[in-house]
């Protein structure tokens, strides 16, 4: 068997090897799960580590995946599908929320979810201000599949509570303290704050559609695409 006859050997015994290889410039001293029997064996190891489609778990939330579609700061498409999933731990809690709304006619609405390390890496070459984009030397709560971006959305009208900006504004009237605002909209915001405290998340100081699971550290940062995940 000559060398190259060897390499495509290689490849078709282990198609996913060069998906897996692929590392960017940014992750020297992180460890990113790209191979998916890596990740099923962090699931056997703990069930929490699993990825859950939030909307099979919780069949009566609103996606509205802006990462799937243009509407989004980068201008561009970045996932190929409008999906969304968070660590088993996540949606638990998230379903609880939905429910603690519904009794007051109000619902989640989703922006993002778990998020691909690699749309991280895009994220900061289009926008290098890290109080807005997470560092790809770190990576992002997002890419851990333990941060969700969400609002508050009226069940009867399915019309969303007015907040202080739109989703992804990279301005100080984002800031989750930011005061200078209409006092309905202030209530707005504090009752998403308030409910997911309760329930196990902390918002984020510049942005106050994002949310971290309280242990987010726990999980590991993920590469794997959303049709990896529905395979």
């Amino acid at each position: 068997m000559n060398k190259v006859s060897g390499f495509l050997f290689i490849l078709l015994l282990f198609p996913g090897c060069l998906y897996c290889q692929k590392k960017s410039v940014y992750e020297k001293n992180l460890n990113v799960i790209r191979d998916i029997s890596v990740y099923h064996q962090t699931i056997n190891q703990n069930s929490n580590n699993k990825l859950v489609e939030i909307n099979k778990y919780i069949p009566d939330i609103i996606l509205d995946i802006r990462y799937a579609t243009s509407n989004n700061f980068t201008g561009m498409q970045i996932y190929n599908q409008p999906k969304a999933f968070t660590r088993l731990p996540v949606v638990k809690a998230l379903k609880h929320v939905q429910k603690e709304l519904k009794q007051t006619g109000l619902g989640l609405i989703i922006y993002d979810a778990y998020r691909p390390y690699t749309a991280t890496v895009k994220f900061y070459e289009v926008y290098h201000d890290t109080n807005y984009v997470a560092s790809p030397y770190s990576g992002s709560r997002h890419n851990r599949g333990a941060a969700v971006d969400i609002s508050l959305v009226d069940l009867k009208t399915g019309k969303g509570l007015e907040m202080p900006t739109p989703f992804d504004d990279f301005t100080e009237k984002a800031h989750p303290d930011y005061t200078d605002l209409p006092a309905q909209v202030i209530k707005n915001r504090q009752l998403l704050i308030d409910i997911m405290k309760r329930n196990g998340f902390t918002v984020y100081p510049s942005e106050w559609w994002h949310y971290d699971f309280n242990g987010w550290e726990n999980f590991e940062i993920m590469d794997l695409t959303f049709e990896q995940l529905t395979e």
